[in-house]
């Protein structure tokens, strides 16, 4: 799952008092952004087996910090404690605080059994990685779904037009058709994450463009 996790940061930027858009991008992939360092630190650990499988060949064998649940739910805390301290808004905490922990529940559907409770032997998986018949058509038709909710649920200003929208689902999908397509790596090395972060940060920055040409609509406006 990548672009995929950008659905529930589309739902909740629809709500009264949510973050920005590119807040909850950042809030989306929050998880992620941890994990590349603490893989670089030698916190958590990932080593690259060509063909693991279909989709992705990255055994993510040790990730307790970042991809259990107890540690998804202590970073959407850690995320709502800032994003409070920043803006005093509860709503939007909490908002931002159920896209971080979204990221596990989306991971569960696609990771190999890799996903815990907290780093334990009770390991969680629905492995659809390993169908991309399955997995490819619904992580594109989810996305494409939730980017036109948000574009449904909200209105141009300022005479915007819809050119930030498409470049946004532009990019979100060559993002996607690389991750999938794109010769594997043969080992792990810098490049991996120094990659994953920059596209976290495009998508982030997209979002946050766009996000400035929308404004929720009225409830007599949907």
């Amino acid at each position: 799952m990548f672009i995929g996790h950008f659905v529930p940061a589309f739902v909740a930027a629809t709500l009264p008092k949510a973050p920005r858009l590119g807040i909850l991008f950042i809030a989306a992939q929050f998880v992620d952004i941890l994990f590349f360092p603490f893989v670089m630190l030698g916190i958590e650990h990932m080593r690259i087996i060509p063909g693991f499988t279909a989709t992705n060949p990255m055994d993510l064998y040790h990730m307790p910090f970042t991809h259990s649940l107890i540690g998804g739910a202590a970073w959407a805390a850690v995320f709502a404690a800032v994003f409070w301290s920043i803006t005093k808004s509860r709503t939007g905490a909490l908002i931002g605080a159920a896209v971080v922990l979204s990221h596990w529940l989306l991971d569960v559907l696609v990771h190999t059994q890799d996903m815990t409770l907290f780093g334990g032997d009770a390991k969680f998986g629905l492995g659809l990685w390993n169908y991309p018949i399955i997995e490819m058509p619904l992580e594109l038709a989810i996305t494409g779904a939730a980017l036109g909710f948000y574009l449904g649920r909200t209105r141009a200003v300022n005479g915007a037009t819809l050119r930030p929208a498409w470049l946004l689902g532009c990019v979100l999908l060559l993002a996607q058709l690389y991750n999938w397509f794109a010769p594997p790596p043969a080992t792990f090395d810098i490049g991996l994450p120094l990659s994953a972060l920059a596209g976290y940060a495009l998508c982030a920055w997209l979002a946050f463009r766009l996000d400035r040409t929308r404004a929720l609509k009225g409830a007599g406006e949907i």
